[in-house]
């Protein structure tokens, strides 16, 4: 419920906006690397949201043998509404780069070259 508390809080719209591709270059020096900071900050809050959703629903599970048997559980039908209500995962994670929430690292290549080179040599050995 914390993380929950903290997405209602920012505000984000419900919906999608125009938004200004030069203000989110500018935060990180390329295009680009925002949407993919964002991108996956966005799988991060999904991943979030689904767990907690889960939890929630495990605790008003109701355990039944006959198949047969519809019943209706206002509580998980409750929560499965709030969730709903939420904006999306995409959305609150623009919000929290605009507002400059986020911290990001860009992965060094130069490990990655170097790691790169050395298995190449010791496939020529």
């Amino acid at each position: 419920m914390e993380k929950i508390r903290k997405f209602k809080g920012l505000e984000a719209p419900e919906s999608s906006q125009p938004q200004d591709l030069n203000k989110l270059q500018m935060q990180s020096g390329n295009l680009y690397r925002s949407l993919a900071v964002i991108a996956n900050r966005s799988n991060q809050i999904s991943i979030d949201l689904k767990q907690e959703l889960n939890s929630k629903l495990e605790e008003f599970a109701v355990t039944s043998e006959v198949l047969e048997e519809i019943v209706e559980n206002r509580e998980q039908i409750e929560i499965s509404k709030y969730y709903e209500k939420l904006s999306h995962p995409t959305i609150l994670a623009l919000e929290e780069f605009k507002r400059d929430e986020l911290f990001y690292r860009e992965r060094e290549e130069s490990s990655e070259e170097s790691s790169e080179a050395s298995h190449d040599e010791q496939g020529e050995q």
